[in-house]
C-alpha cells in the first residue's frame, strides 16, 4: 500500500483489506452466536457502510432481513453535530431485533439519532454492529455491541469511508497524514 491523495489531503496506509476482512468474520461469529434465536432485521447506514455490510452479511449465517437507511453528519473531515434524515426506515420494526450497521462510531451523534427513531418504532432490542470506534471520541451511552476495530480519534478514508464523497472505493483503510 502506498499513501493516496485525495483533494487536498494525503492519506498513508493504516489497515489492510486482510485485516479488515479477518476482523468481520470475527464479528460475524459473535453476531451469529448471539442472535441465533433472532430474526433481526440489519439496518444498514449509507453511504459509508456498504462494504463493511456487504462483507459482514455474508458471514452472517442465521436468518435475516437487510435494510438501508441514509443518514447524515459529515462535512468534510469533521461532524456538523446535526443529523439529517434523507431516505427512513420502510420496514415495520415494531417487536423485531434490530442490528444497526455502521461504518464507524465516532462522536455516535448519528447512533443517537437512529437509536432514538427507532426506539419510537418500538423495537424489541437494538444492537450496534460497527466496523471502527473511536473510544476517545464516543461520548454517548448506546453500548457499540459488536466491533470490528478500535481506533484513535483519527480521520480515515476508504472501506467505505469518504473524504468529501472520495475514497469510498478502496478496500484498505487509510489514516490522514
Amino acid at each position: 500500500m502506498q499513501s493516496v491523495t485525495l483533494k487536498d489531503k494525503t492519506f498513508v496506509p493504516y489497515i489492510t483489506s486482510d485485516k479488515i476482512l479477518e476482523s468481520v468474520k470475527v464479528m460475524a461469529q459473535k453476531v451469529n452466536l448471539e442472535l441465533e434465536k433472532e430474526k433481526p432485521l440489519f439496518l444498514v447506514v449509507l453511504n459509508g457502510s456498504f462494504m463493511f455490510a456487504a462483507d459482514l452479511l455474508k458471514e452472517v449465517k442465521i436468518e435475516c432481513e437487510i435494510s438501508f437507511i441514509k443518514l447524515a453528519s459529515y462535512h468534510g473531515t469533521s461532524s456538523t453535530g446535526t443529523v439529517t434524515e434523507m431516505i427512513g426506515l420502510t420496514e415495520e420494526v415494531k417487536g423485531r431485533t434490530v442490528v444497526i450497521v455502521e461504518d464507524i462510531v465516532d462522536t455516535g451523534v448519528t447512533l443517537e439519532k437512529l437509536v432514538h427513531l427507532l426506539n419510537k418504532k418500538e423495537v424489541k432490542q437494538i444492537k450496534v454492529a460497527s466496523f471502527l470506534l473511536k473510544p476517545d471520541a464516543y461520548k454517548k451511552d448506546i453500548p457499540v455491541d459488536y466491533v470490528g476495530i478500535e481506533i484513535p480519534n483519527d480521520f480515515v478514508v476508504g472501506y467505505g469511508l469518504d473524504y468529501d464523497g472520495l475514497g469510498r472505493n478502496m478496500k484498505d483503510i487509510f489514516v490522514l497524514k
